[in-house]
């Protein structure tokens, strides 16, 4: 049996499966100059454009609600009318005042005239005169106090009509019946206008000074008013059909956090934006002719946190770059120094080789165009 078996295994040759050799197997992409669009992603939320809580101004008993919740309405339209028959009154009793002030000061004034004339040829005394000449002083102030009194009512009179100081849109309301005073905390409705509208943007105050940098430089095309065009994504990732300004102009800093709110206007004619959506806006930032991208799975990290990739020289030996990256463009790198045109970047089998050992590279492909910017 032994004679068998050494007479078969003679037979088939060498001992099966024999251990591979040769270098190591990797994938490289080679590194091709191309225009990339820079765009930030800042991500947002709607705001108003102009927002007016209404209160009252005189208490009284609401007589009427000349709108429905959801209604858009005009600047100065009527919204409400407050019971008006109490300021009436009190006008029409000004308006008495006024007239009985009128008539004293008409006597007083005809009193004083005759006087003065009489007080040359001394038929009356000084002090007679004297004292006419300050009774008409007093009508005309009693005169002036009363036009000051009827001012007031009718404009308490006046008050008792609500009107909108702004278009826009009406939120929920108080119905009629519902007694109201003056300056009271809650409104009574709130009008929002929301065409246009704003996009509030929070972010750090490190990409607004390489915004502004790059409006300064014209990197970022402006309007003249120095408003940097931008789009915007809903929340269901649809694009909004309307582009929007970003203003520079009225930048605040939170103290606590030291990020920076930004706002952008769009234009609202279908009313899609509502107040509190989140949204993301895209700010072109420009292009760069030939620049340098390199896929993310072929770039690593050292101990320093520099970010490193391994490259295959012409004689298929690897090479540690330390690598100088400014943004991620989609699920690549843009990369300003430490690879360059024609290098080939190992994406798979990093783990398999070190720097100065020979591979077999094999090319495969850089992917798709370039995404936008995540900052």
């Amino acid at each position: 049996m032994a004679a068998v078996t050494l007479v078969l295994v003679g037979c088939n040759g060498s001992s099966p499966n024999p251990p591979s050799s040769g270098p190591p197997e990797v994938s490289v992409v080679t590194i091709a100059p191309q225009r990339v669009e820079l765009t930030t992603e800042l991500p947002g939320r709607i705001s108003p454009y102009r927002i007016a809580d209404i209160r009252p101004q005189v208490n009284g008993i609401l007589l009427k609600r000349l709108f429905a919740e959801g209604d858009e309405v005009q600047a100065g339209q009527q919204l409400y009318q407050i019971d008006p028959a109490p300021y009436q009154a009190a006008y029409d009793s000004a308006q008495a005042t006024l007239a009985h002030a009128k008539a004293e000061m008409t006597s007083a004034k005809l009193l004083s005239d005759r006087d003065k004339d009489l007080v040359a040829s001394n038929a009356v005394s000084k002090q007679d005169y004297d004292n006419a000449f300050a009774a008409l002083q007093q009508a005309e102030a009693d005169v002036a106090s009363g036009n000051a009194a009827v001012e007031t009512a009718w404009v308490n009179l006046v008050y008792t009509k609500v009107l909108s100081p702004i278009a826009g849109i009406t939120g929920r309301s108080v119905t009629e019946g519902a007694l109201v005073t003056t300056n009271q905390t809650t409104p009574l409705v709130i009008v929002q206008q929301l065409d246009p509208i704003y996009v509030d943007i929070p972010e750090s105050t490190s990409i607004l000074l390489r915004l502004r940098r790059e409006l300064a430089s014209g990197q970022i095309k402006t309007s003249g008013d120095n408003q940097a065009p931008v789009t915007l994504t809903l929340e269901d990732a649809s694009e909004y059909e309307q582009g929007g300004r970003l203003q520079f102009s009225e930048v605040t800093v939170d103290e606590g956090t030291g990020s920076v709110i930004m706002r952008a206007v769009f234009p609202n004619p279908k009313k899609i934006l509502l107040p509190g959506m989140f949204v993301t806006a895209h700010l072109e930032e420009g292009f760069v002719e030939n620049g340098i991208l390199v896929p993310q799975q072929g770039i690593t990290h050292n101990q320093r946190g520099e970010p490193t990739a391994l490259v295959v020289d012409p004689d298929n030996k690897v090479e540690l770059r330390v690598l100088k990256t400014d943004r991620a463009i989609g699920d690549k790198w843009l990369v300003a120094d430490g690879v360059q045109a024609g290098d080939r970047v190992i994406v798979d089998g990093v783990q398999k080789v070190a720097p100065g050992a020979t591979v077999r590279p094999t090319e495969v492909s850089s992917g798709a165009a370039p995404a936008v910017q995540q900052p």
